[in-house]
């Protein structure tokens, strides 16, 4: 029981709203690119008097895989970040929640064997989603988002494994943006449509700057262990008060981007509801600038996720 208690924790639970948000809001505009599509088309035949009505994403199965596929590399990449932080010893003295590979509670090889089982259990549904996303009539689209599947799970334990883990150079900004933020969004509208809507790009900046923000958070939580274990994160590249400046532009810049593309495909007042969301950034943001103790901000990092994750949904369901 222990022992699965310590994978359940390895595995940090937390994080998985934060990372399905952009699938949420990408296959959200997806199936509504669908549905407006096919009920052009009946309107066009039945003399426009034909209409369809709105469809979930809780019922469409390529949904549901892409989730399962986001909350493996999301686990994936929890567990390299347990190994590779584990090695190195950089866990020993963290903040926050206990570390399972430094604490000894799973062994490095035990580790190892997870990441590889969760790798292949990931790959193997990315594979199937491609599959019925592209069948066998589009060989190109279907070997570049092949590609793009071991590619992210190569960055997913990249980021702290390795002689040249990119975590340990101020690069995990911008792997955080663009997988959980491009390429989520934008990747499984794809998935649903076969196209590009680059209007997209203003949700899909939006997710990405709040999902670096969580790890903005994590970084400043621990910048003294990671500056003294030689993990050279943004943060510590910055030093702190940058740091909080960079945290606070990432949240206002996101918010602005999803007001922008709301203004720009704006069909009622309703589809501002998700401003609700941002409330906790600001107060967020307040608590930031404050505090004094880095340790302290570890609460704050679920306030983050949860808030994009609520974002995601409002701005989802009132998108039309």
């Amino acid at each position: 029981m222990k022992k699965i208690k310590a994978w359940f924790a390895a595995a940090r639970l937390r994080t998985l709203p934060l990372s399905v948000s952009g699938i949420i809001v990408g296959a959200s505009a997806g199936l509504l690119h669908k549905t407006n599509n096919l009920s052009a088309q009946l309107d066009t035949e039945f003399g426009g008097t034909a209409c369809l009505s709105g469809r979930s994403i809780l019922e469409s199965p390529l949904f549901w895989l892409a989730i399962l596929v986001t909350v493996g590399f999301q686990v994936l990449s929890n567990f390299a970040n347990d190994y590779g932080d584990g090695i190195r010893g950089t866990d020993a003295k963290r903040e926050g929640e206990l570390r399972m590979v430094a604490s000894g509670a799973i062994s490095p090889k035990e580790m190892k064997i997870g990441m590889f089982i969760t790798g292949i259990i990931t790959f193997f549904l990315a594979t199937v989603l491609i599959f019925i996303a592209f069948g066998n009539q589009n060989f190109i689209i279907s070997f570049i988002f092949f590609n793009l599947t071991i590619v992210s799970i190569v960055a997913a334990v990249k980021y702290t494994v390795g002689k040249k883990a990119y975590g340990y150079s101020g690069l995990g900004d911008i792997f955080v943006f663009l997988f959980f933020g491009l390429l989520s969004v934008l990747g499984s509208y794809y998935l649903f449509t076969h196209y590009f809507n680059w209007q997209l790009l203003l949700p899909a900046i939006a997710i990405g700057c709040f999902s670096t923000a969580v790890l903005n958070l994590n970084n400043l939580r621990d910048v003294n262990n990671d500056a003294a274990a030689g993990k050279n994160t943004m943060v510590v590249k910055l030093g702190i008060n940058k740091a909080k400046q960079y945290h606070a532009f990432l949240l206002f810049f996101g918010v602005f981007c999803a007001i922008v593309y709301t203004v720009l495909n704006y069909q009622n007042p309703w589809q501002f509801v998700y401003l609700i969301a941002f409330i906790p950034f600001v107060l967020n943001i307040k608590t930031v600038f404050k505090n004094t103790i880095p340790k302290l901000l570890d609460g704050e990092l679920k306030k983050v996720a949860l808030s994009t994750f609520l974002f995601a949904i409002l701005f989802s369901i009132f998108m039309c």
